[in-house]
Order: C-alpha cells, then sequence, then structure tokens
C-alpha cells in the first residue's frame, strides 16, 4: 500500500508537472548561439532545440573566412557509443541571395545530450566541427481547438459509417436484388448496428485511455531541474543540489559532485542578483565540501532577498542552472571577494535605464556597441569595450576565468538568465566533449577525466584585445540587464547595461 503521505507527493508532482514546462541551463533560454571555428572556416551557428521530444531542431549558420561551397549536418548524442557511429547527414540549404547563410533542420529522437556535426566543404578544404544541443521537452503542446472539432467530426463519421456497413450486411446479405428485407433480418441489423457501436464507442474509450497513460508517461518523462537548497550560518553559505527521493517521504537525495564537470576550474558558477532592483550583483565560486555539497564564504552583501543562479554541467555534458532565493533581512559583513569573484552595484532598474557608456569605480568606462533595435528570437554577436581613465583601450587585458570575458543576460521579470562566453551559450566541458568525439576515437568520457582538471582554457601568447563579443539572442520581449566581465591587470571589471527587446 502507498502511503498517504506519498500519494501527497505523487499528486503534487503532478500538480506541478501539468503547471509548469520543464526548463534547463540558462533559465527560460532554449536556443544555443556558438561561434565555431573548423580550420579556415568560421561559422556563427543557431539551433533552436524543439519544444517537445521526439521534434525537428531548425539551425542557421552564417559563414565567414574562406567560402564555404555546402554544409552536412549529422546529430549524435554527446558521450557513449553511439556517438561514434553518426547517421546519415543532411544537407544544409544555402540562401538564394546570401551565398554565406544556410538553414536546415534534424530530428532530436530522445532526451539528453546531444550534439550537431557540422561537415563543412569550401574552398579551405573539408573541415568538421560539433555543436553540444542539450535537448529535453520543455512543454505539451495542446491540440489547437479548431483542429480537435475537426477531428471528432471526422470520428464520428468514420464510426457511423461502420455502423451502417455493418446494418447494411447483415439485413441486405441475403437479400435478393430488388427485393425488400424482411422484418427478422431488419431487427437483425439493427441489433448488429447497435452491437457495433457499442463496440467503437469501447475502442474509442480504451484508445483515450491509452492515450492519457502515454501523457502521463510523457509528463513523467520531462526533463526537471535539480533543486538547489541553501544554508546560512554567519557569512557562511552551504548550498547542496538534489530532488527529493520518489521511494522517501522525507530523504532528499544529493547530486553527488563526481557528477559533475569543472567549467573553466570551477564545479560551480554562482550568481546572486538583489531583486527586484537587480542594483547588487555577485559572480561568486563556490567549493566543494565533504558532504557532496558546496560551501562560499560571502562578501559584504547589502541586505535583501537575492535570487540565486548556480551553473553546473553534468559528466554527461548535460548543463543546468539551478535557482533559489536568499533572503538577506540584515545584510552581510563578510569576506572580500575572491581574486575571480566579481560584483557590482549599478542603479535600479526602476529609476534608470543604464545606456551603452558604464563608468567603473575606478574610472575605466565599459562601453556597448548596442544595436539601434533589439528583437526576441533573433541572433546578435554584441560588441563590448573597456576603456581607461584616458578613453584609450586598456592595454593590460588578462583572461578572465580563461576567456577574454563572461556575460549574463538576465531579464528584469526573472523569467530568462543566460551566463554565456565569448565562444557562444554552450557549456564549455560540452564544447570540449563534442570536439572530441568529432575529433578522436578516444572516448569523450575519458577525454574530460582530463579536461576537468584544467583551470583555464588555453590562451593565445598574443596579448588580449580590450574588446570581447558574445554571440546570443534574447528569447523573448520586455527588459533586460546585461553584466559584462573583462579583466586588466588584476581587476575584475563588471560593466552593466540595460536592454529593451521589441
Amino acid at each position: 500500500m502507498i502511503s498517504a503521505r506519498r500519494r501527497l507527493w505523487l499528486c503534487m508532482t503532478l500538480t506541478i508537472l501539468f503547471c509548469a514546462s520543464a526548463a534547463h541551463a540558462h533559465v527560460g533560454n532554449k536556443d544555443i548561439y556558438q561561434t565555431v571555428s573548423a580550420g579556415p572556416y568560421k561559422l556563427f551557428v543557431t539551433v533552436r532545440t524543439p519544444l517537445v521530444i521526439p521534434g525537428v531542431a531548425s539551425i542557421e549558420v552564417r559563414s565567414s573566412g574562406s567560402p564555404v561551397r555546402g554544409i552536412t549536418v549529422t546529430p549524435l548524442p554527446l558521450t557513449g557509443e553511439a556517438s561514434k557511429h553518426p547517421p546519415t547527414p543532411d544537407a544544409m540549404k544555402v540562401s538564394s541571395s546570401d551565398s554565406a547563410y544556410f538553414t536546415g533542420s534534424l530530428w532530436i529522437m530522445a532526451s539528453g545530450s546531444w550534439q550537431v556535426r557540422f561537415n563543412i566543404d569550401g574552398t579551405g578544404g573539408a573541415a568538421t566541427a560539433s555543436v553540444p544541443v542539450p535537448a529535453v521537452p520543455t512543454q505539451i503542446l495542446r491540440m489547437q481547438r479548431p483542429m480537435a472539432m475537426l477531428l471528432a467530426a471526422l470520428g464520428l463519421i468514420l464510426v457511423l459509417g461502420a455502423v451502417g456497413i455493418v446494418i447494411a450486411a447483415v439485413r441486405d446479405a441475403r437479400t435478393l436484388p430488388g427485393a425488400t428485407p424482411e422484418p427478422a433480418r431488419h431487427r437483425r441489423g439493427l441489433i448488429a448496428g447497435a452491437a457495433a457501436f457499442l463496440f467503437c464507442a469501447i475502442a474509442v474509450y480504451l484508445a483515450g485511455k491509452w492515450w492519457k497513460v502515454e501523457a502521463a508517461d510523457y509528463r513523467a518523462g520531462m526533463h526537471r531541474n535539480s533543486q538547489l537548497r541553501t544554508m546560512l550560518n554567519s557569512n557562511h553559505l552551504d548550498l547542496s543540489i538534489g530532488a527529493p527521493d520518489p521511494n522517501s517521504d522525507s530523504e532528499w537525495k544529493i547530486v553527488d559532485n563526481s557528477q559533475l564537470l569543472a567549467d573553466h576550474g570551477h564545479l560551480m558558477h554562482l550568481y546572486a542578483i538583489r531583486w527586484p532592483a537587480m542594483d547588487a550583483v555577485y559572480h561568486l565560486h563556490p567549493v566543494p565540501d565533504s558532504k557532496a555539497g558546496f560551501t562560499e564564504a560571502l562578501p559584504s552583501m547589502p541586505p535583501g532577498t537575492y535570487h540565486l543562479y548556480a551553473d553546473v554541467v553534468f559528466r554527461n555534458g548535460f548543463p543546468e542552472t539551478e535557482t533559489a532565493s536568499l533572503p538577506l533581512p540584515q545584510g552581510i559583513s563578510g569576506v572580500p571577494l575572491g581574486s575571480e569573484d566579481a560584483s557590482a552595484d549599478p542603479p535600479p532598474v526602476s529609476t534608470t535605464q543604464l545606456g551603452p557608456r558604464f563608468k567603473l569605480p575606478d574610472g575605466y568606462v565599459m562601453t556597448w556597441d548596442k544595436p539601434a533595435s533589439l528583437t526576441a528570437n533573433t541572433p546578435y554577436n554584441f560588441v563590448f569595450h573597456l576603456l581607461d581613465p584616458h578613453g584609450t583601450p586598456a592595454s593590460d587585458m588578462q583572461p578572465y576565468l580563461g576567456m577574454p570575458g563572461h556575460a549574463a543576460f538576465v531579464k528584469t521579470d526573472g523569467t530568462a538568465f543566460a551566463h554565456t562566453h565569448p565562444d557562444g551559450s554552450a557549456a564549455m566541458p560540452a564544447v570540449m566533449l563534442a570536439n572530441e568525439s568529432s575529433g578522436s576515437s578516444m572516448d569523450g568520457m575519458n577525454a574530460m577525466d582530463g579536461m576537468a582538471e584544467s583551470s583555464t582554457m588555453k590562451m593565445s601568447v598574443e596579448p588580449l584585445s580590450s574588446t570581447v563579443s558574445f554571440p546570443y539572442g534574447f528569447p523573448s520581449a520586455g527588459t533586460y540587464r546585461i553584466f559584462i566581465q573583462m579583466k586588466h591587470g588584476t581587476t575584475v571589471e563588471t560593466g552593466v547595461f540595460d536592454a529593451t527587446v521589441n
């Protein structure tokens, strides 16, 4: 027997599944925007993942560098044996008006960590590259009412037609041509018709029951992010990732740190943003503790309620952004920021909208080449510059967490959050897994054992530019606040900008 508490837990779970759509990495952002370098070719890739699985992902590619004659695409699991055996690729279609713009689509047949492999043919020879794609069902698509009414009418016609055929067959099968059926045979036909109607009604009822079971199984299989639990003791914040154990009324299944991959040297990247003013932001890096969780000695933080966004990447390359709320009614008098942490205290979003020029506390200035207008679901390459107090490009640039910069795009209503890099919105461990599987027969998971120990990307020996760009597309209309981190010398700067998206 199932206990009453267990039944209550199951009912609550089903209620949540009915009322909320699943989310994965980058809250409210389902599409992937990525720049890919493959030999002499550079691709700006947009992958629009399907809302349901199985489903069709649409792909857009804009090429630069050596001219590209053709591109084929192949869907593959990111890890495992199947990643070594690609199916037949599909050719992308080149635009009739722009030879550098390609479009295509691919079926994604199952949930999980996938990659889209690009085989490029052009004047620079053949090249291969892959883009990781986390694919999970995020919605249950409802049938439109006109379509439902049309199908119901057609189904009723089929049932009545079947009943009519049965009545005619029983009543007229032994009647001579032109003769009138006997009353007894007429009655038999009506009885047979009633039986046929009952049979069809039972069949439709059972089919409906079967469909509801299938729909429930689909809902149960929808991806649900792990949950983020917090515990604050003075200025020490303990965090754990997990979910309620469905086999227990009270147990909590914690995600062990060994199930995660290091992203730029850290198992977790944590953004804490004071809400709703968004006038205080912290980019922190909690460290693993002995309890399969994380801990962070918080810096000094003003009072308020903070939204927490914790980015992690699982060993199969699947990224998640776990969320929680952290109330600090008295504020915190904490420790100085770590060398790889960052913070900013911009004006509240309710009082002013920040323009394309943001003055930093030490006299430096960060600027944004802001487009004249911004449209949702449109790929952009956003460009930012760091200037010294004299207004010239900063000359002492350093990599920040192994990259020229980091960015966070956050919608002011809390429905969208994305932590991105100059290469794009895909998680770096997943990118490394994808490139490993496309360029070597070595198993990607074994390769990641070595990659996880690396704290930074391999950076060029040339001096870093004071200009950084981020490929991204806003998922919906509204107001967004953008946080950009760049490093010069030993100082990590955080520029803040606002954007209104049509």
